[in-house]
């Protein structure tokens, strides 16, 4: 496992240098890193390390989503209003609306197999967006809106509310029943994880204030609390709905509320450990790819995939009518709502281990939505923001 190690950070920062220099995302040559390490060519990643994968995946997202939370004032979110709440579900909904209307007659799937899959590809990626997000926050580049604060928590939310959908369609498929209940697990989720997360960072800020201790020691303190959250959602599934995701952004953003000077002086130090989890994290994501899958896809794939795109960009659109937002604002919001890739490689092989008949296309539009989305939304973010919104002075 150490040998693997080695060679995803080695390649992973060598093809993320590379890609940069070309003035392309890093995260490319980590999502290649992956390929080139993972079982599709080389094979040089240890079985231990595969088998711990989505382990390793879930950290940098905890690292990541914290990272947010603490940047993320919820005052600035307030200002948007309307359309960050719209945008925590419509755009997914018009993405799956859009599979269900392409889907069949390209790949000859049913309507079933086409929920599923536009529910695998809808979930919009925090790993790629809200790094770039954050970004444009120091930089204060479309903060006058609150632009990057609202795209930011509209993707966490996003991801709650497909994968609850994900879960009903296949307890269909599998021949259970969905019934009303299931889909008042969504704001119950919401509710639930958002309340967890606020508590406990008041809970945080009374004990760090009380106990002096150093500031690693906090954010070893704070990523055990994040991972006991994610292991709460699991237990408390069959009972009660909790987005684990959610509570640790929100605990974040409770320890920046009450606790502020804290909160700005260990910003620092999670952006510093993003440096080694967003390799992880992309080469990981890279791994899981299975090029023999891509390639056989066929063209039809592709064109579904990007149909599903246009439909969600319609849908952000819709989101911001009525706004504030000028035509190069929204544009920008469409553009950053669309990379794909950490969802889509925790759930999309499940409907295939379930034995599902639609479980191969649904993996393989899983893979391609990775290899085709994360690259345009990530360049895409990388190259428009300059052009697309407006710097606060300073």
């Amino acid at each position: 496992m150490l040998t693997s190690l080695a060679y995803i950070f080695l390649l992973g920062l060598a093809l993320g240098y590379f890609f940069t220099r070309l003035k392309l995302p890093a995260l490319l040559g980590m999502l290649l890193t992956g390929i080139i390490l993972g079982p599709s060519i080389c094979n040089l990643m240890a079985p231990s390390l595969l088998g711990i994968s989505v382990e390793l995946r879930k950290i940098a997202l905890v690292i990541i989503l914290l990272r947010a939370g603490l940047a993320l004032d919820i005052n600035d979110l307030k200002k948007v209003g309307r359309p960050a709440l719209l945008m925590c579900f419509i755009p997914a909904c018009c993405e799956i609306g859009g599979m269900l209307l392409i889907a069949p007659p390209l790949l000859g799937v049913t309507l079933l197999d086409a929920a599923i899959m536009g529910a695998v590809v809808a979930a919009v990626s925090p790993a790629v967006i809200v790094p770039r997000m954050l970004m444009l926050m120091e930089k204060k580049i479309g903060t006058k809106k609150s632009i990057p604060q609202m795209i930011m928590a509209a993707g966490s939310v996003d991801d709650v509310f497909v994968i609850v959908l994900f879960t009903a369609f296949l307890s269909l498929a599998s021949g259970g029943d969905v019934s009303a209940l299931s889909f008042v697990q969504i704001p119950v989720s919401i509710v639930t994880g958002i309340a967890l997360g606020v508590l406990v960072g008041y809970l945080l800020t009374l004990y760090f204030k009380k106990y002096h201790m150093r500031d690693s020691i906090k954010l070893l303190i704070m990523m055990s609390c994040a991972f006991l959250f994610l292991q709460l959602e699991e237990v408390l599934s069959p009972y009660v709905p909790l987005s684990g995701l959610l509570a640790v952004m929100f605990m974040g953003i409770s320890l920046l509320r009450s606790y502020s000077v804290l909160a700005k002086r260990i910003s620092p130090k999670f952006t510093k450990l993003w440096v080694a989890a967003e390799i992880i994290l992309f080469v990981m994501v890279g791994a899981v790819v299975d090029l023999q899958y891509a390639f056989t896809a066929g063209l039809a794939a592709i064109a579904v995939i990007v149909c599903a795109m246009l439909f969600r960009m319609a849908g952000v659109f819709l989101c911001t009518l009525g706004t504030s937002l000028n035509t190069k604002e929204r544009l920008f919001c469409m553009i950053a709502y669309l990379p794909k890739a950490t969802v889509q490689a925790a759930i999309g092989s499940l409907p295939l281990a379930m034995g599902l008949p639609c479980g191969q296309i649904v993996l393989t539009v899983a893979v391609l939505s990775i290899l085709i989305t994360a690259p345009i939304g990530a360049v895409g973010i990388d190259n428009s923001y300059k052009r697309l919104l407006e710097s606060e002075p300073t």
